[in-house]
C-alpha cells in the first residue's frame, strides 16, 4: 500500500470527530488498518503523520494542543507486548487507549484552568505518570515518570489529569524561574484549585521544599491561604446575617493562664470560631525543607479545645476548603452554635484581649 492507495469506504471514515484524529497503531489495527499501512500514509508528502511511536495522527498539519496531549497519553498507556497480545484494542472507539497514564505538570495545570501555565504548544514536553512497572521510555515532547504513587485521575475535557496539587508539585520540580513558581503557588491558592496544606504536602512529597525558588514562594503560600480564609470568614458572618463578632482576640482566664487565640468570638453566647488554616503548622528543618508537624498541632489543638469547653466556651472548627464550597452549610453550623447558647450553663469569665 502507498501513500495514494484509497482506503476503503469503511477505513475513511474512522475519524468522525477530533478526538480520533489521533489513534494508536492497536486502534488503527481494530479497524482493519494494518502497521504497514499506517506507515505507508504517514510518507513524505502523505496524509498521515507519526509524532510518536505507535501513535498516529490522521492529517498532516501542526497537531492542536489536545491533539499534543492525546498522543501524548496513548503512548504513555499502550500495554506492554504480552498485553498488546493478549488483550487488542477494542473497535468503535470505546476504549482510549490510555491505559494508567494520567497528565501532570503544566500541561495538566492548563487543563484545570491555571492561566500562568503555558498551553501544552507552547511547552517543550508533556509530563506523564505512569505505573514504576512499566519500561516505557520518554520520547518526542513526551517526559515520562515512572512512580509507585499514581494518584486517581480526574477527568478534564476528557483526559486524565492529575489532581490540581499534584501536578503543581511535578510542575515546580522542573522549574528553575522563581518568579514562575510563586506565580503558580499564588494562583493555586487565589484561584481556589487547592488549599494551601495541600500543595505544602505534595511539595514535600516532591522533596522540592528545600530548593530556593520554593522556599519564600511557601512562605508567602501560607500567609496568603490564611488571608483567604479569614476573607471567607468575614464574608460568611456578614453574607448570613449572623451576629457581628469580636475578630481575632485571644483568650485568657483572670490572672491565670493563655487560653488560645481564635478568630472569631462572640462573648455573649462563648461561641468561638478556629479557621483551621492554623493547622498545620510548619517547621523549618535544617536543609530548608519544611516539617508538617500534624500531631503536635492536633494534640494542642484538642487539648485547648477540650479545656475551652470544659469553661463553657463553644469552639466550632471550620475549614478554609468547606468555607469556599459550602457557606451556607458552614453560617448554619456557627448559627447552631450561637443559638444553642441560651440552653446551655453560663460559662466561666475570661478575659478578651486584642491579638
Amino acid at each position: 500500500m502507498t501513500q495514494d492507495t484509497p482506503l476503503s469506504p469503511c477505513h475513511s471514515r474512522i475519524a468522525p470527530d477530533a478526538r480520533e484524529r489521533v489513534l494508536s497503531a492497536a486502534q488503527l489495527k481494530a479497524r482493519g488498518i494494518s502497521p504497514a499501512q499506517s506507515a505507508g500514509r504517514c510518507l513524505p508528502g502523505g496524509p498521515w503523520q507519526q509524532p510518536l511511536p505507535g501513535v498516529f495522527v490522521l492529517h498532516p498539519g501542526p497537531l492542536s494542543d489536545r491533539e499534543r496531549l492525546r498522543s501524548a497519553l496513548l503512548y504513555a498507556g499502550r500495554p506492554p507486548a504480552a498485553g498488546r497480545r493478549s488483550a487488542p484494542a477494542r473497535a468503535g472507539g470505546t476504549d482510549p487507549g490510555y491505559g494508567e497514564a494520567v497528565l501532570t505538570g503544566l500541561a495538566a495545570l492548563s487543563l484545570h484552568g491555571f492561566t500562568t501555565a503555558p498551553p501544552a504548544l507552547a511547552t517543550d514536553r508533556v509530563d506523564v505518570l505512569v505505573p514504576r512497572a512499566r519500561r516505557l521510555r520518554s520520547a518526542g515532547h513526551v517526559r515520562l515518570t515512572r512512580t509507585s504513587d499514581l494518584p486517581e485521575a480526574e477527568r478534564v475535557d476528557g483526559l486524565p489529569v492529575a489532581p490540581a496539587g499534584r501536578a503543581l508539585a511535578d510542575a515546580v520540580a522542573g522549574l528553575g524561574d522563581a518568579l514562575v513558581v510563586r506565580r503558580l503557588l499564588t494562583e493555586a491558592v487565589r484561584g481556589g484549585h487547592c488549599e494551601p496544606a495541600v500543595v505544602v504536602g505534595e511539595l514535600n512529597r516532591a522533596k522540592v521544599l528545600g530548593r530556593p525558588q520554593v522556599v519564600h514562594a511557601v512562605d508567602s503560600l501560607l500567609a496568603e491561604g490564611r488571608a483567604l480564609a479569614e476573607e471567607r470568614l468575614y464574608d460568611l458572618v456578614r453574607a448570613h446575617g449572623l451576629p457581628e463578632p469580636l475578630w481575632n482576640v485571644d483568650l485568657r482566664l483572670p490572672g491565670g493562664p493563655h487560653l488560645g487565640a481564635v478568630d472569631a468570638y462572640w462573648p455573649e453566647e462563648a461561641v468561638a470560631v478556629e479557621l483551621e488554616a492554623r493547622a498545620p503548622r510548619h517547621s523549618r528543618l535544617p536543609d530548608g525543607r519544611l516539617r508538617q508537624e500534624h500531631e503536635s498541632v492536633w494534640s494542642a489543638y484538642t487539648e485547648r479545645r477540650e479545656h475551652l469547653e470544659r469553661l463553657g466556651v463553644t469552639v466550632v472548627h471550620l475549614s478554609p476548603g468547606k468555607l469556599r464550597d459550602a457557606p451556607r452549610q458552614q453560617a448554619a453550623v456557627v448559627r447552631t452554635a450561637l443559638m444553642a447558647a441560651a440552653d446551655r450553663e453560663p460559662a466561666a469569665y475570661v478575659m478578651i484581649l486584642p491579638r
